[in-house]
């Protein structure tokens, strides 16, 4: 039995993905900008492999999209948009195995991180091999938009990873044909076969032997490490205190009202506070760790100045923000970033203030 969406951990999903999804929408004329804004998300904070959306905030965007755009195709345009790199740790330790069934077992084992809810099952049947997808909830309109970004895009990454189209593939869906798909049926190096039992993506046994071309042991090794590592984290992460904070990194206006972020999660504000004093955590703790977090990054990659970022990560005035960074880690901003850039020149000789050293009260 499937939990509901409500039981269910929202583990997030990649926030890069809705970035790629708002390019494809450009492309088609919708005012894609906006209608990220429209759903609270901040379009500049989406081009990361690392930051993920609430599911929520996903599945509102992504309804939109369709409904704005009039293509309800997007799942497939998205599937022929994806590089391997975008997928994060998964696409290089994919990119860099041996043939493609280590590839293919790496994608089962760790397509929690890209895609939370979906589950692979392997069987044979005869003289192929069935790589059944599963999803644990009912996602509503997201649901069909992930199943066809992930099994068609199941033919694109064979596709990268073989240099030619996978030989003798199959993509199998529930249900009756969409009307849409016979505009796309023609970009598909595969064979797609609609009223079936499963969705799944079926492969000849011996094509899991095929070389990946770009395969790389030290490489592969390395990458996989850091799959375990993050899948560990992610399902570490799984409280509601890491769930507001998904919301908080990806939040426009930043930083969003506590109100802003109890309704993308659907509970009250009181609710909200309770479950974070729960988890010894409060709203404004979160806040102020995103707003710390992005400080450095600005501080360090960018040439604003300090009322631009005070303004940036909403404080009143560049005093307000220089007394809040000096109280969080021992220095001021302009002391900050000249220590990295002397750090950067010679980092054996200037050690870096830690911005993980917090004051006991953020």
């Amino acid at each position: 039995m499937r939990a509901s969406p409500s039981q269910a951990q929202d583990l997030g999903l990649p926030a890069i993905y809705l970035h790629l999804l708002a390019e494809l929408l450009h492309r088609l004329n919708v005012d894609d900008q906006a209608l990220l804004l429209r759903v609270g998300l901040d379009p500049a904070r989406l081009q990361s492999t690392e930051l993920r959306v609430s599911q929520s905030q996903a599945s509102e965007f992504v309804t939109r999209a369709i409904i704005e755009s009039g293509e309800p195709g997007l799942g497939i345009m998205l599937a022929q948009e994806m590089k391997l790199p975008l997928h994060g740790a998964l696409g290089t330790a994919v990119m860099s195995s041996g043939n493609l069934g280590e590839a293919l077992d790496l994608v089962s084992r760790y397509l929690m991180l890209r895609a939370p809810h979906l589950r692979v099952h392997h069987k044979q049947e005869g003289d192929r091999v069935v790589f059944r997808l599963v999803c644990d909830i009912d996602l509503g309109p997201l649901q069909g938009f992930i199943l066809d970004a992930m099994l068609f895009g199941c033919v694109t990454m064979g596709t990268q990873l073989l240099g030619s189209p996978l030989q003798g593939a199959e993509i199998r869906r529930q249900g009756n044909e969409p009307a849409y798909f016979q505009r796309f049926r023609q970009q598909i190096a595969a064979p797609v076969n609609y009223q079936c039992r499963e969705d799944a993506f079926v492969l000849p046994r011996s094509a899991l032997d095929a070389p990946i071309r770009f395969s790389d042991e030290q490489l592969a090794a390395t990458s996989r490490a850091q799959c375990e590592e993050a899948l560990q984290q992610l399902t570490e992460e799984a409280g509601f205190g890491c769930r507001v904070r998904r919301v908080i990194e990806t939040s426009h206006p930043f930083p969003p009202k506590l109100a802003q972020v109890a309704s993308t999660l659907f509970v009250s504000e009181r609710t909200l506070k309770r479950r974070l004093q729960e988890e010894s955590c409060s709203f404004q703790q979160l806040v102020d760790e995103v707003r710390l977090q992005r400080a450095g990054e600005l501080l360090e990659n960018t040439a604003m100045n300090l009322s631009q970022i005070a303004d940036a990560l909403g404080y009143a005035d560049a005093a307000n923000f220089t007394r809040a960074f000096k109280r969080w880690t021992g220095v001021s901003p302009s002391q900050y970033r000249n220590q990295q850039k002397q750090n950067a020149a010679e980092p054996a000789q200037v050690p870096a203030p830690a911005l993980e050293r917090r004051a006991v009260s953020l």
